[in-house]
């Protein structure tokens, strides 16, 4: 007599496994997050001047405010005009690329403005331009 062997099979039931496309998933995510490009804010709203020949800035830029009381804002804390450089020399290694946007109200003292866009210029960035508004007509 001849014996047979009967081997058990346990037949799994058909499915579709989900792990590989998490995987893909997380992938992205992580890829997107280190990718992107977070919008530095001053931290306060001015009334910037209006102008014919404003034109927006697509670069990755420091945004620093001057309120009409005199006050500095750069990376949503006031600070002194005689820090403006440290600031700006930290957040430029965060971000080579960017200008200097310094957002004056129409009403802040034209000499703390100066001082401002010329501690921006001795950080090492050369390009420091004025925020404004475009005119309504």
């Amino acid at each position: 007599m001849r014996m047979r062997r009967y081997s058990q099979q346990v037949e799994e039931e058909p499915g579709i496994d989900l792990t590989p496309m998490l995987d893909v998933v997380f992938i992205m995510l992580i890829f997107f997050i280190v990718t992107s490009s977070f919008i530095k804010e001053s931290g306060v709203e001015v009334n910037r001047p209006q102008a014919e020949t404003a034109a927006a800035q697509d670069t990755g830029n420091i945004l620093i405010a001057v309120t009409a009381d005199g006050q500095v804002w750069l990376d949503k804390q006031v600070v002194d005009v005689r820090s403006v450089r440290a600031h700006v020399e930290r957040m430029r290694q965060e971000q080579p690329e960017g200008v200097v946007v310094v957002q004056a109200d129409q009403d802040a003292r034209t000499g703390l403005v100066v001082k401002v866009m010329d501690q921006a210029r001795l950080a090492g960035v050369p390009d420091v331009v004025l925020a404004a508004s475009t005119e309504a007509h």
